[in-house]
């Protein structure tokens, strides 16, 4: 089992910790992980980019070359990563996002990720674990309670209940389509 993960987005929306969440919930349940980022040198508003690969066994190279899974939450992450996926990948797009007909990925998701985090936590800023809510629910490539684990490890001291609000509204996500 090898997963190739891309977050992408702007700046400020929570990407680089979204995926070093992820690679440490990996190797809470005992799975090879790495994380790598990349982000613009706007300190918020720029192009952001984490990179997750997730493998139970040894990991070679420290990039992804074509995601099992890309989540955008911009239109400019989509317009410049989307055509970028496995043909039988998973592609997550909040629902802002305007997609083109010529999707190249098998399994598609449209979802208010940021709109859920506004409006049904109470705080944009946590859409970063809506999303990860969502990216489990999908794909079970790690277990809810490594994840929640690793969640609530890196979240600030304070924020933990609306942090896990957060996820569970994005598995909530996926689980009501």
């Amino acid at each position: 089992m090898k997963r190739e993960i891309r977050l992408t987005g702007s700046g400020g929306q929570g990407l680089i910790l979204a995926g070093i969440i992820l690679a440490e919930s990996a190797i809470m349940s005992s799975i090879n992980a790495i994380q790598s980022q990349s982000y613009g040198p706007e300190a918020r508003g720029g192009a952001s980019k984490s990179e997750v690969i997730i493998s139970d066994e040894e990991i070679n190279f420290p990039k992804v070359i074509c995601p099992d899974l890309l989540l955008c939450l911009t239109q400019k992450a989509y317009d410049q990563y989307g055509k970028n996926i496995k043909k039988n990948g998973i592609l997550i797009v909040d629902s802002s996002v305007n997609i083109s007909n010529n999707i190249s990925a098998n399994n598609f998701y449209k979802i208010p990720i940021i709109k859920t985090a506004k409006e049904k936590v109470g705080r944009e800023m946590v859409a970063n674990i809506v999303a990860l809510g969502a990216i489990k629910e999908v794909t079970q490539m790690v277990n809810t309670e490594s994840l929640k684990n690793a969640i609530l490890a890196r979240v600030p001291q304070g924020s933990e209940d609306l942090n896990m609000k957060a996820f569970d509204e994005g598995q909530l996500l996926i689980k009501n389509m």
